[in-house]
């Protein structure tokens, strides 16, 4: 039988402690195990007793919610915080996402999201460490421990392209790296559109995404059919398969970070390579990519807004506790600074960039506008050899005799030939 959730409610309103407390007593999969009024009290439980979920209001007198969270993160890892305040400002949630918080309620939520929360937060956390524990050496008998592989046997790699911020080529490094791992380096390649509201993908590939999409997955998931998942797929001439976003924006709301995790967990299974293209969004659908990755690929341009961006978003991979080689940073547009250096930028953020990718917008819009990577279209070019190098570095294998592919050019009505269909 599986073991109750044990949640741990701190806020200084008795009141309201009490009344949390109650709406929990209806759920058969999660214990109160205890009610405090301070973070003071609240470390000193989480630190003595094993707690699963703090839910934590983030203004109370002495310690807050967000130094408790902050102190939690160190002195008790395994236990997720939720942070509740009656106050939804930006600026709180991003101050309580930087102390470690895994969600954020806004004061007065009902019975349901509450309970949903801490269901989500705990089974979120659960895999996370699952995968962890999975990745360790393991002993040769005498106490010594054989180095881990990059990639647990059997599985392919998870790579996620994201950026803090829209209009920096993302989507089509992720795509035109996508394609390059099938062709240069001859990878079983599949790409998933994570934009679940206005995903890109597939007006890039010039592929149709009325009939076969990620939302279909969603009504079919619960037996675990992984043929379904396999049927979804939509094949572009490149050889790479591709697992479309919902055409609809209001259908996004059918896909929950669940449903993205076992999706993920299941094409791991049957490619070498899964590439997603996320948004810029932290959300939980964001996370639940996160935590499915091996590798991060960070886009970021030389912006001043963009680079605030970066930094913010590194200390959150941090207090996540993403490493280094997990998130790595990818500068488009290397060459066009306009005044900021590239050691200004690494300066500021406090990392290195492992990859560069030039500047050619003659190329990228001309192989954009046909509905043809360019890492196809114009090989090449110097844009191209950049994210190939990428895709050699980051994939990890040799370069093989390249799969030679016929360039199809769609007909001119182009990039927007599917919205006729």
């Amino acid at each position: 039988m599986t073991e109750p959730i044990k949640v741990v409610i701190v806020d200084d309103i008795a009141e309201t402690r009490d009344h949390l407390a109650k709406l929990l007593g209806f759920e058969n999969d999660i214990v109160v195990a205890g009610s405090v009024g301070s973070g003071e009290e609240a470390l000193k439980m989480a630190t003595e007793n094993p707690v699963d979920v703090l839910l934590l209001d983030i203004n109370m007198p002495g310690m807050d919610g967000i130094q408790t969270a902050e102190h939690l993160s160190v002195r008790a890892p395994t236990t997720s915080v939720i942070m509740m305040s009656v106050q939804g400002e930006p600026d709180y949630l991003r101050r309580a996402m930087l102390a470690g918080a895994r969600e954020f309620l806004v004061k007065p939520f009902s019975s349901d999201e509450l309970s949903a929360s801490i269901r989500q937060v705990h089974q979120r956390e659960r895999q996370k460490f699952d995968r962890v524990a999975s990745t360790m050496p393991a002993s040769n008998g005498n106490g010594a421990a054989h180095s881990a592989e990059p990639q647990r046997r059997g599985q392919g790699q998870v790579v996620t392209f994201f950026a803090p911020k829209g209009g920096v080529g993302r989507t089509t490094l992720a795509v035109n790296f996508a394609v390059a791992a099938k062709t240069e380096l001859n990878k079983r390649v599949v790409l998933v559109d994570g934009g679940l509201q206005f995903g890109d993908v597939g007006v890039l590939l010039n592929l149709n995404p009325k009939n076969q999409s990620i939302a279909d997955l969603a009504r079919e998931l619960q037996s675990g059919d992984t043929d379904t998942v396999e049927s979804t797929l939509v094949e572009h001439s490149t050889g790479i398969r591709v697992l479309m976003a919902p055409p609809s924006p209001e259908m996004a709301e059918l896909i929950t970070p669940d449903h993205l995790s076992r999706i993920v967990a299941a094409l791991r299974q049957t490619h070498d390579l899964v590439v997603i293209d996320s948004t810029a969004l932290l959300q939980d659908a964001t996370l639940a990519f996160f935590d499915q990755s091996d590798v991060i690929l960070t886009v970021l341009t030389l912006e001043i807004t963009n680079i605030k961006n970066i930094r913010q978003f590194l200390a959150l991979a941090e207090t996540l506790g993403y490493s280094e080689d997990k998130v790595q940073l990818v500068l488009n547009r290397a060459d066009s600074g306009y005044g900021i250096r590239l050691q200004d930028v690494e300066s500021s953020i406090g990392r290195k960039i492992q990859h560069t990718v030039v500047s050619d917008g003659r190329t990228v819009v001309f192989a954009l506008n046909r509905g043809v990577p360019f890492v196809v279209a114009a090989r090449q070019a110097r844009v191209s050899e950049d994210v190939v190098q990428i895709a050699r570095n980051v994939v990890g294998a040799e370069v093989v005799e390249p799969v030679e592919l016929p360039l199809r050019v769609p007909p001119k009505k182009g990039i927007f030939q599917w919205r006729a269909h």
